[in-house]
């Protein structure tokens, strides 16, 4: 699991990397794009599963296109057309679910489940996009991802090694207080790090009150996608990843960060 887990980091930590320095911005929406869409499908795959909706039926499929206009929205920093696309998307789906209701009166579960995962993923996620087009992008994208990767990882090691009381065990069993504690020191080395290196001018401590908000609510949304699969009884959300699942189970931290980090950039620091 461990071997497995490294091997894929080393082989897809460069890739990413190469694709935020070199690959421009409309390349990184583009990855960010494709990211969204095979999160939303796992998204789909967990929250479908005991039911009988399909995975690619309209509603589902519908988000998927939503999904996509999302996040070319944020591109253009088109933010009004980001309410009027969410919009578009609630009415057809609500429209089109009265006539589906004659088939199968838990329809509206699934509207429920669109709305969430469409704001849940290319919502949140697309945040990503806003932090790479705006001022110093690609320092910010890459301290993001290093917050969130070495909070994971700190947390890993911390629980494993260090852990005794259970976080919350009603949710995610393997998951303890001295992991979270070992994420958020993690955050908080990262975030002295690039203050020594690129974020000297900012103020420092509302660059550790970001970094601890931001580990805290990536801890978070691992938590909350835990309660997606627990409630689906699967244990992880794909197989893309060999020894880290799918994709979703890589970001679900990142998806509830992203927008905390991107408000502190713009408004507070």
């Amino acid at each position: 699991m461990h071997l497995k887990r490294w091997i894929t980091s080393l082989v897809a930590l460069p890739l990413l990397i190469f694709l935020i320095l070199k690959g421009g911005a409309f390349l990184f929406a583009v990855f960010i794009c494709f990211i969204c869409m095979v999160s939303l499908s796992e998204y789909y795959k967990i929250v479908l599963s005991n039911t009988d909706f399909k995975v690619f039926g309209f509603i589902p499929f519908l988000s998927f296109i939503t999904g996509f206009l999302i996040i070319l929205a944020f591109y253009f920093k088109k933010f009004d057309a980001v309410i009027i696309i969410l919009y578009t998307n609630f009415i057809t789906a609500g429209i089109y679910s009265l006539f589906l209701f004659k088939h199968n009166h838990r329809v509206s579960d699934l509207l429920l489940k669109q709305i969430q995962g469409v704001f849940y993923i290319p919502v949140l996620f697309g945040f990503f996009v806003l932090i790479r087009n705006s001022s110093d992008g690609v320092v910010w994208i890459c301290f993001l991802m290093a917050l969130i990767f070495s909070g994971d990882t700190g947390a890993f090691y911390g629980g494993r090694f260090f852990g005794e009381k259970k976080l919350c065990p009603w949710i995610s069993p393997g998951k303890t207080v001295a992991g979270a504690a070992g994420g958020i020191i993690s955050n908080i080395i990262i975030t002295l790090v690039f203050y020594r290196f690129f974020f000297s001018d900012y103020n420092l401590i509302n660059l550790l009150i970001m970094s601890v908000l931001s580990g805290a609510l990536g801890q978070a949304g691992d938590l909350f996608e835990s309660v997606l699969k627990r409630v689906a009884n699967i244990k992880d959300s794909g197989t893309i990843l060999p020894g880290h699942g799918g994709i979703l189970d890589r970001i679900d931290a990142l998806i509830f960060a992203v927008p905390v980090i991107y408000i502190f950039k713009e408004y507070i620091l």
